[in-house]
């Protein structure tokens, strides 16, 4: 594993001033396992709202689900709000191919049918397979497909980048 030099801590900062930009006061975060949940979690805090983020897992949707199970499937979709004409933003760490992003929009609408859904990254690395696009990312990177980027939390709470190759 090597480190990327990309300063997670930074790009935190982006991704706050973009979501300010983008909610509205009855927007919902809603953050992707694990990377996003941490996201939304942190935002939720930092913006002053009250309540939790909304966790989402994309899991039982998964198209690979055969290959993958639920292996690093960490927590379950933990939404505490009613889905159903809610305005939502959907926060994830990478963005890359859009797989995940399909299968967290159903696990989604399992719950209800939202009035919109938004989707803020802190990093998008190209490479997408389905036409998928976050409304704001704080960072755009390229990397081999060969390799790939993960959201790190330290004990302290500071983020940090693993870049791993496949």
């Amino acid at each position: 594993m090597s480190m990327l030099a990309l300063d997670a801590q930074a790009l935190y900062g982006e991704l706050l001033r973009g979501v300010r930009q983008l909610r509205t006061p009855d927007t919902r975060l809603v953050g992707i396992t694990s990377g996003g949940a941490w996201l939304a979690e942190r935002l939720q805090r930092d913006l002053g709202l009250e309540g939790e983020a909304g966790v989402i897992s994309s899991a039982m949707h998964r198209d690979d689900f055969s290959k993958r199970g639920l292996s690093g499937a960490g927590q379950q979709t933990q939404l505490a709000f009613d889905v159903n004409g809610a305005h939502i933003l959907l926060l994830d760490d990478v963005l890359y191919t859009g797989r995940t992003i399909r299968a967290v929009l159903n696990e989604l609408f399992d719950y209800g049918r939202p009035a919109s859904v938004q989707l803020a990254v802190l990093v998008d690395r190209g490479g997408r397979e389905l036409p998928v696009q976050a409304d704001y990312a704080a960072a755009r990177v390229a990397l081999p497909a060969t390799q790939s980027l993960a959201l790190a939390r330290g004990d302290d709470g500071n983020f940090s980048f693993q870049v791993e190759s496949d």
